[in-house]
């Protein structure tokens, strides 16, 4: 990642930031950028700890707003320094988010007024993380879908993990709790801190069990290459202290190599029969069997059956992520029994394979937008739902997925489905236009492995034709790590079929 010194605004980046005070010299918080998803959940940790907690966004708007209103956290409409000077004076701490540049008049209000700043990880660790264990999920793929299903599988074992998730449990309004065990599950992202830090998030949490789920060079907005991308996972790995343990994917090989990375207990965990040759599981799924509407397996532990497991949900990917939550869990005290009965209870998370709607079309919502994670996804809900005909609908949205060199990946991963309909978003003011993904391109060489494609200028564009698309029976699958401007709610008010109860989105 760069330095502070590399960037043309180094003098605003880099200063001297006064000492955290300890928690429990802090009682007021704001938080700039209060209505992201990861800022949001904060606040929300944050006022259920008993801090006086307030913050200021562009644009609130539902959910957040609706959920930050609700926990009686005010929200200032607009940027603007005289916002820091709240009733009481300012506050005793400013959590900046990574979306605040340098010039941002908040962030700059408050590094000229010499206030109390930290990034989101920097809070958490410091506020929080200090006095629990925390169990740090890290990986290209699977974050979001393995932390949530830890938080499930400790709450059912009665440890009562406290969590900071970056989704939502279905089910759950909340991507954030206090919880009253020693454990504390966050998820962690590679992405960096601040603009005044540009360490990646999940080097801030200060691991004692740790997870990394897969390795795939990814962010490439802010990873020059595939070799700096792994030294954050290198860097990662030998966080987690010689009495805490280190749970490794087995079935991929970069990740493998993090073992030699690291002080602490090791624990690779894989299917049976995929094991690298010289080398055994620790955690291991034995006879893994794809079900309708999910999977089964032997839990097996060093080589002995401890388990018979049912997981609701579909892929093997998901079976991987259910091993790395097994091997946290039993090293946390959960006996066998208490994981196979949360792995078999786990409702799923929001946009993770979510039905949306299941009329006499099934439309699944879903956040996958690496071309791996689409491939993946695609194969998952055809083992979960088989017989289906599925229609992938994909947008590129994230900065990294926008780049013209995942055309190639993408176009073999939407390949598996039965039929492909792309959306273009719009150039943002700092992509590159000769490093912009065409999305045509990517259409004309589905079409060539087989599929129909088409790619639309947007997700109003594509509808109609969809919809035509769509037959009795079919799956439609939509795909992005973002809004898609609504399509999944539009879809299934165009779909209308009253025999089919919507899932409200």
């Amino acid at each position: 990642m760069r330095r502070l010194e590399d960037f043309a605004d180094a003098d605003l980046r880099v200063f001297d930031r006064p000492p955290l005070p300890p928690p429990e010299a802090v009682r007021d918080v704001y938080l700039i950028g209060i209505c992201g998803k990861g800022m949001g959940a904060l606040a929300e940790l944050l006022a259920e700890a008993g801090y006086r907690v307030r913050g200021s966004d562009e644009a609130a708007y539902p959910p957040m707003s609706t959920r930050l209103e609700a926990a009686g956290i005010p929200v200032l409409e607009g940027y603007d320094p005289a916002h820091l000077d709240g009733p009481d004076g300012p506050p005793d701490w400013v959590v900046v988010g990574n979306a605040a540049v340098p010039t941002h008049p908040e962030a700059a209000a408050a590094r000229e007024r010499g206030l109390t700043q930290a990034s989101l990880p920097e809070t958490l660790a410091h506020l929080f993380l200090a006095r629990r264990q925390p169990a740090v999920v890290a990986g290209t793929h699977g974050k979001t879908t393995t932390t949530g299903l830890l938080v499930h599988v400790l709450r059912e074992a009665g440890l009562d993990p406290g969590f900071l998730v970056g989704g939502v449990l279905v089910g759950e309004e909340r991507t954030a709790g206090l919880g009253s065990g020693p454990v504390f599950c966050v998820e962690g992202d590679e992405y960096d801190a601040a603009y005044f830090d540009k360490r990646p998030k999940m080097i801030l949490y200060r691991p004692h069990r740790a997870i990394v789920t897969s390795l795939e060079f990814d962010h490439a907005d802010i990873y020059a290459d595939w070799d700096e991308y792994k030294r954050a996972f290198h860097a990662f790995a030998a966080l987690p202290p010689p009495d805490g343990l280190l749970v490794l994917n087995g079935e991929d090989a970069e990740v493998r190599k993090l073992a030699k990375r690291t002080w602490a207990r090791v624990r690779l965990y894989g299917v049976e029969g995929a094991e690298p040759d010289g080398m055994s599981f620790d955690v291991a799924a034995r006879d893994l069997t794809p079900v309708p509407g999910g999977q089964t397996f032997t839990l097996v532990v060093r080589g002995e059956p401890v388990a018979d497991v049912r997981l609701p949900m579909g892929g093997r990917y998901n079976a991987l992520n259910a091993l790395a939550v097994a091997a946290v869990a039993l090293d946390a005290g959960a006996t066998p029994e208490q994981v196979a009965a949360g792995l078999a209870t786990f409702g799923g998370m929001k946009r993770r394979q979510e039905v949306a709607w299941d009329g006499r079309v099934l439309v699944v919502d879903d956040f996958a937008h690496h071309p791996t994670a689409v491939e993946a996804t695609i194969r998952g809900v055809r083992e979960r739902w088989p017989g289906r005909r599925v229609v992938a609908v994909f947008e590129p949205r994230s900065n990294s997925s926008r780049r013209a060199a995942f055309e190639t990946p993408y176009a073999r991963a939407l390949a598996t489905a039965d039929a492909v309909f792309l959306s273009t978003p719009p150039l943002r003011h700092n992509d590159d236009p000769a490093d912009f993904l065409d999305a045509e391109a990517v259409a004309v060489a589905v079409r060539a492995a087989g599929p129909p494609a088409t790619a639309y200028p947007s997700a109003d564009a594509l509808l109609p034709d969809l919809v035509a698309d769509l037959s009795d029976g079919d799956l439609a699958l939509v795909m992005s790590n973002g809004s898609f401007d609504g399509l999944v709610r539009k879809l299934v008010a165009a779909l209308g079929d009253s025999d089919g109860p919507s899932a409200g989105r």
